[in-house]
This record gives structure tokens, C-alpha cells and sequence, in this order.
């Protein structure tokens, strides 16, 4: 799970990415998720633009393609999905949780 800083750093290097995987009235398939998973394994995070004939809410195909790909959602802005999946070498270093915080959340404290 994805926490509000690292999802701020991607959405910042996501914000100048063109859109590589399109879904259409064809809707979420499973040539739509070979593609976006093949994507995301080539670059980390990728943009899916939801065309306008796709009849599926854009959160609902934002959660599908997150859950088929093993990926996390980043965004969703409009008609456009921001997805993230870590490689196996990881080219992109997420910012880390501090230890401060990391431990409140375990012990439970404020």
C-alpha cells in the first residue's frame, strides 16, 4: 500500500507521461491487462487513458486493472489512471516513512 508521500512523488513524475495503455468500449479484457502488465514491467508507472465509449466507471477500471496487474493505483484524474507496480530492480526510489511514524503505527501511540 501506497502511502500520501509516495503518492504525491508519483503523481509528480507521472503529471509529464503520455498514456500508454487506452480502454475502450472492449472495456477491461484480458489483451488490456497483458498489456498493462507487460507496460508496467517495462516502465514502473504507467498512464491509462479510459476513452470516453468505455461504459465502466473510471474507478472500477482503475481497481480491476490495479488488482489484475499486482499494481498500485497512484491516481485517478479525470478519464486518466496512474499506475505503479515496483520492478524486480526497482528503477524509481519511493520515499521511505519515517521511523517516527512507522512506530506509532505499530505501537499504536501518538
Amino acid at each position: 500500500m501506497l502511502t500520501g508521500k509516495q503518492k504525491r512523488f508519483l503523481r509528480g513524475i507521472g503529471h509529464g507521461l503520455s498514456p500508454v495503455v487506452m480502454v475502450g468500449k472492449g472495456e477491461v479484457s484480458d489483451s488490456i491487462l497483458r498489456e498493462t502488465s507487460e507496460a508496467l514491467e517495462a516502465h514502473e508507472i504507467i498512464k491509462v487513458k479510459i476513452l470516453e465509449s468505455c461504459l465502466l466507471d473510471r474507478n472500477d477500471v482503475a481497481q480491476i486493472l490495479a488488482v489484475g496487474c499486482d499494481a498500485e493505483v497512484a491516481q485517478v484524474l479525470g478519464r486518466t489512471v496512474l499506475l505503479y507496480r515496483a520492478a524486480r530492480e526497482p528503477k524509481l526510489e519511493l520515499p521511505k516513512q519515517s521511523e517516527e511514524k512507522a512506530r506509532k503505527k505499530v505501537t499504536g501511540s501518538r
